[in-house]
C-alpha cells in the first residue's frame, strides 16, 4: 500500500504543474465562464475530468504506445485539434458583445447553452490534445510500475481527473462572481476577441509541433 501511495503522490506533483499551466482547457473553462455563465462552466469542466480519464484509459490499456509509435496516428490526432481549436477561436472573434445579469448569479449570458454542449466542448477541448497522449504515456511508464494492478491505475487516473474537476470549478465560481461579470459586461467584446486570439494562436502552436 505504501508502494502505491508513493506512486501517486509522484503522479500528483507532476500532474499538479499540468493543471495550472495555462492552455486550451483553462481558455475554454474562462471564456464559457465569462460568457454563457456558472452552471455551462462547471459542466464543461466535468468534460475536460472525463477526458482526462479517456486519455488514462488508453494509455493504461497499451493504445497510447501505438500512437506514439505513429506518424500517421498522430498527425490525425493532431490536425483535428488543430481544426478544433482554430474553430471556436474564430468563432469567438467574431462574437459581439454579452450582456449579463449581475443580480441572478447563477444566470447566463443570454446565449443559451445545453448541458451537453457545455461538457462536449470540454471533453472535445481536452480528447484532441495529441500532446495528452504523450504526457500520459510518460509520466506513467516512468512512475508507475508495470506491477501495478491496473484498478490501482484506473484508481490514479480518478485521482487526477477529480482534482482537475476541482481546479476547473474553483475557476468557473471565481469567474462568475457578480464583481467579475459586471466587468465582463463592459468588456466582452475585446475578451471575445482575445480568447480568439488565444485558441487560434494554440491551434497554430500545435500545428507547429512534431511527434518527436
Amino acid at each position: 500500500m505504501s508502494n502505491y501511495l508513493i506512486e501517486l503522490a509522484s503522479l500528483m506533483a507532476i500532474f499538479s504543474f499540468a493543471i495550472v499551466s495555462p492552455g486550451a482547457d483553462l481558455a475554454m473553462v474562462i471564456r464559457q465562464s465569462l460568457v454563457h455563465g456558472r452552471r455551462p462552466a462547471i459542466i464543461t469542466s466535468f468534460g475536460i475530468g472525463t477526458s482526462l480519464m479517456f486519455h488514462v484509459t488508453y494509455t493504461i490499456l497499451g493504445l497510447g504506445l501505438i500512437i506514439s509509435q505513429s506518424i500517421y496516428l498522430f498527425n490525425v490526432v493532431k490536425w483535428c485539434g488543430v481544426a478544433y481549436l482554430i474553430y471556436i477561436g474564430i468563432k469567438a472573434l467574431r462574437a459581439g458583445q454579452t450582456e449579463i445579469v449581475v443580480e441572478a448569479e447563477d444566470a447566463g449570458s443570454g446565449r443559451e447553452q445545453s448541458a451537453l454542449k457545455a461538457f462536449g466542448l470540454g471533453f472535445a477541448a481536452n480528447a484532441l490534445n495529441p500532446k495528452a497522449v504523450f504526457f500520459f504515456l510518460s509520466i506513467f511508464s516512468t512512475v508507475v510500475s508495470a506491477h501495478t494492478p491496473m484498478m490501482v491505475k484506473f484508481g490514479y487516473g480518478l485521482v487526477m481527473a477529480s482534482c482537475l474537476i476541482l481546479w476547473f470549478v474553483g475557476v468557473s465560481l471565481f469567474m462568475t462572481t457578480p464583481r467579475m461579470r459586471a466587468a465582463f459586461t463592459r468588456a466582452s467584446k475585446w475578451i471575445d476577441r482575445a480568447s480568439g486570439v488565444v485558441f487560434i494562436g494554440l491551434g497554430l502552436k500545435l500545428a507547429t509541433e512534431k511527434a518527436a
